[in-house]
């Protein structure tokens, strides 16, 4: 079974997400898309906990036929590297296929990445292209510019168009899940 594995921290999921497996799933590289949330980021980055942004995971993609959101991340000896995330998957998993999906801003950092080399080797990227990453090497932008990062301060924001902005980044079942759980304030 040809399998594309899309991993991150999701600390929270957002539209840019659903729209990456919604795009893999559709184009017929894979049977399957594997959500997989980082159990704790190998750069020590302050994240949600795991349940919520495992949750959170559910809730954006988990209804989308052909992915599934996996927890394997929280059975993996940190530091967590993808490389070691895949090698548990091939492990457990001899029949599939790998392939690790990434958007084109990894391509300017992947030197920055544990093994790259043996990870490509593993999975070889599929690279989605995103707006305000344009290169030679990667497809077109299919991506909007929405990043984790921007979201997080939009929701400790207090100005009022926050909100606003928020309806149009987050799934309605992610914020309702934050403000439930009072994550990123």
């Amino acid at each position: 079974m040809r399998v594309a594995v899309f991993g991150g921290s999701f600390n929270p999921p957002h539209i840019a997400h659903v729209l990456a497996v919604t795009y893999v799933a559709s184009l017929g590289l894979c049977e399957r898309v594997l959500v997989v949330p980082v159990h704790a980021h190998a750069f020590d980055k302050h994240l949600a906990p795991f349940a919520s942004r495992l949750a959170m995971c559910r809730e954006a993609m988990g209804f989308i036929p052909g992915v599934e959101i996996s927890d394997i991340e929280a059975s993996l000896t940190p530091p967590n590297y993808t490389l070691h995330m895949l090698q548990a998957l091939a492990e457990r998993h001899p029949g599939w296929k790998l392939r690790l999906v990434v958007g084109a801003d990894v391509l300017v950092e992947s030197h920055k990445w544990h093994a790259w080399d043996a990870v490509c080797a593993l999975a070889p990227p599929i690279v989605l292209g995103r707006v305000g990453y344009a290169r030679a090497d990667a497809p077109p932008a299919v991506l909007p510019d929405v990043s984790s990062t921007r979201i997080r301060e939009l929701l400790a924001s207090h100005e009022p168009q926050a909100a606003e902005q928020l309806s149009w980044l987050l799934p309605r079942s992610v914020r309702d899940a934050i403000s439930r759980e009072g994550l990123y304030r």
